[in-house]
């Protein structure tokens, strides 16, 4: 029986890599490339090893924990001991979630497996079949996405949404802090990026910006009108985004691309978000000033610890 060694290896790895990117994202780990990429091709050597001598080891419990560990270490390092457990026990959580879920979606499609005179046997080659590849090489990705979600998705729920936080902001070498709510209503994205609007008032923020862009966002249907000029360094930053209140007709408002954006949560966590947009508004969020500014619950899924 041939066996391609290189293509086993290659599959390995990249279910190696997808595993140790999950653990991260459910971690909110910031993740280091060549750190991944190591840790992925440590885990995957492991294939190697059944063609030595020592090959008896790929099955001993205490090896593949010794293993899983040093996966754990070189991929997100060993900052403290309790950084780390949470690390380790993460990652296995996440590998028998996928695990188990291929093996569920391979017994319920088998049709190898057959009983005679009480004994079970199967039918397989010993070089697998279409279907085990095709729940590899397909099931595989798409369990790692609908695990990811259902992450996201139980995240966003435990988020407090009346919480107000303080927001840190940064733009073309501007800097500013201000006081946000955590909305669920406001769910409000750029229509071209997809990426999550945060809704600023401008009534008490202006005085940030350049005047050119305080006077577009109050006109953002004239955005492009050679009337209007824009300092240098602020037109890749701009952006038109649509929206509809409740009982309103279509409206349109002035978006702006950051540079840096943390949040600072009640309990002193900071979470870098970069990949938002900020909402150049003019109606008054609160009455009492508690807070300048809308979140977008998304943000809170997608920052990274700061």
């Amino acid at each position: 029986m041939a066996i391609y060694l290189d293509v086993i290896w290659f599959l390995n790895f990249c279910i190696d890599l997808l595993l140790l990117l999950l653990t991260g994202i459910v971690l909110k780990r910031t993740l280091v490339k060549w750190r991944i990429l190591l840790g992925s091709l440590l885990a995957s050597s492991i294939i190697f090893l059944l063609l030595t001598p020592y090959s008896a080891l790929f099955y001993h419990p205490v090896f593949k924990v010794v293993l899983s560990v040093c996966i754990v270490v070189v991929t997100f390092g060993f900052k403290k001991f309790s950084y780390f457990i949470q690390n380790l026990l993460t990652f296995y959580f996440v590998s028998f979630i996928c695990g188990g879920g291929l093996i569920a979606l391979h017994y319920f499609f088998n049709n190898e497996m057959v009983i005679l005179n009480g004994v079970v046997s199967t039918k397989s080659t010993g070089l697998g079949t279409p279907l085990s590849w095709l729940l590899v090489i397909i099931g595989f990705p798409i369990l790692w996405y609908f695990s990811k979600k259902r992450f996201e998705q139980i995240e966003v729920r435990k988020i407090k949404y009346d919480e107000i936080v303080d927001v840190a902001l940064a733009i073309n070498e501007i800097e500013f802090h201000l006081k946000g709510l955590i909305d669920s209503g406001n769910q409000l994205q750029d229509p071209l990026t997809k990426r999550p609007v945060m809704i600023i008032d401008m009534n008490e923020m202006q005085n940030k910006f350049p005047k050119d862009i305080v006077e577009q966002a109050k006109h953002p249907e004239m955005i492009g009108d050679s009337s209007f000029s824009i300092n240098k360094g602020w037109e890749e930053k701009l952006c038109i985004i649509p929206y509809r209140g409740v009982g309103q007709v279509n409206q349109f408002i002035i978006g702006v691309k950051p540079d840096r954006v943390v949040i600072t949560l009640q309990k002193g966590e900071q979470l870098q978000c970069n990949n938002v947009v900020l909402g150049l508004n003019f109606t008054n969020l609160s009455s009492d000033g508690d807070f300048h500014c809308i979140l977008h619950p998304q943000m809170l899924v997608q920052g990274k610890s700061a």
